[in-house]
């Protein structure tokens, strides 16, 4: 994972990118400029910001700008078992069990039990 820096406002950046080219943005205080920007709203499934790691835990790499995401997981056999499960449930139509197995399973999702990460157990 990168270090990108400060985050930048889009506004700011399709500004900056209008001048860069050589155009005039185009608004109520330029009615003749080049380039209008247009603020339509989220479309469905987009995001108001991204997430790079899903838990706080880089790890420096020998350059400062370069770190390594330290993320819980599964190994193969454990994740196996649980997508069997996962699929019985939704073939099942147990929108409950579903629930409860996604709840243990993906950091953010509804509540999950202090865990640190590969001790999920599911029945």
């Amino acid at each position: 994972m990168l270090d990108m820096g400060e985050s930048v406002r889009i506004m700011d950046l399709a500004k900056r990118v209008i001048q860069l080219s050589g155009f005039s943005l185009k608004d109520d205080r330029n009615p003749l400029g080049d380039i209008e920007i247009r603020v339509t709203g989220l479309r469905p499934g987009e995001k108001l910001y991204e997430e790079l790691l899903i838990g706080d835990n880089p790890e420096g790499m020998a350059h400062e700008r370069i770190m390594k995401a330290l993320e819980s997981f599964l190994v193969w056999s454990e994740l196996a078992l649980v997508l069997t499960q996962l699929r019985e449930a939704a073939v099942t139509e147990d929108r409950q069990r579903i629930g409860e197995i996604l709840t243990l399973l993906v950091d953010g999702y509804g509540r999950k039990p202090e865990s640190s990460g590969a001790q999920v157990s599911i029945a």
